[in-house]
């Protein structure tokens, strides 16, 4: 009988490893550190940037909805929503039910196209923000949005096929130093981090991407199956603080 070469068979091995190592890193289309400071500014670009808050109500805010007024309608997640998807989304009920359409048909367009009309006169951005930030902005709206109806069960307001016990895990090691073990911590954050699961599409988002002005890290970069353990094990964390 003929004896295996081992070190022809080591060298199989190697080249299996090899490939199958290669084949676990994730590629990806963008900068994703551009990608998660366009959603940041999605979500407060006057934070962000460091700008003093609007004090008018954004005059493409429409008069139907009262219960918002102020810096809150120049947010472009107020009017687009968290799961980017607007009228059709999350917001097609509640206080930021607006009938205002998502931003998901631009995704994959050209970002020029998406910075002329973050510019127009429906928008008015124009001279509010550098050109960077503008960049930045239409780099997410374009190549950063996730299809969140993938990872939340809108009816149920809760993130679906998450691991609790492997999200406990990633949760003590990437967040709990800032947020504390029961996620009540900063002092001065208004809502325990299991609270705000009752918008898991704003939390699905923060964590994505970080919070604006905060150094909180965005995990967007990650395979989003952590993001999802993470938020299953912030629903099993103390609601008070």
């Amino acid at each position: 009988m003929k004896k295996t070469n081992f070190l022809s068979a080591l060298g199989v091995t190697a080249v299996a490893l090899t490939a199958l190592t290669f084949s676990a890193v994730p590629t990806f289309a963008a900068d994703e550190g551009a990608i998660a400071r366009g959603a940041k500014l999605y979500d407060k670009w006057f934070k962000v940037i460091k700008a003093d808050k609007p004090k008018d109500t954004h005059s493409a805010w429409p008069a139907a909805n009262t219960k918002k007024k102020g810096n809150t309608t120049w947010r472009c997640k107020s009017c687009h929503g968290w799961d980017y998807k607007g009228a059709d989304g999350a917001y097609a009920k509640g206080s930021y039910k607006t009938g205002i359409k998502g931003i998901n048909a631009m995704a994959g367009a050209d970002t020029a196209k998406i910075v002329a009309v973050l510019k127009d006169d429906t928008h008015k951005l124009s001279g509010k923000m550098a050109d960077a930030d503008f960049n930045d902005l239409a780099l997410f709206v374009s190549q950063g949005q996730v299809d969140m109806s993938k990872y939340i069960d809108y009816a149920a307001k809760a993130a679906k096929g998450g691991d609790g016990a492997r999200g406990a895990n990633y949760f003590n090691t990437m967040c709990a130093q800032c947020h504390g073990k029961n996620g009540d911590q900063p002092k001065d954050m208004k809502k325990t981090l299991a609270k705000q699961l009752g918008n898991p599409w704003e939390v699905m988002h923060k964590i994505l991407n970080g919070q604006p002005g905060e150094q909180m890290p965005g995990l967007r970069a990650l395979d989003h199956q952590i993001v999802v353990d993470i938020m299953a094990h912030l629903g099993t964390l103390p609601k008070e603080k």
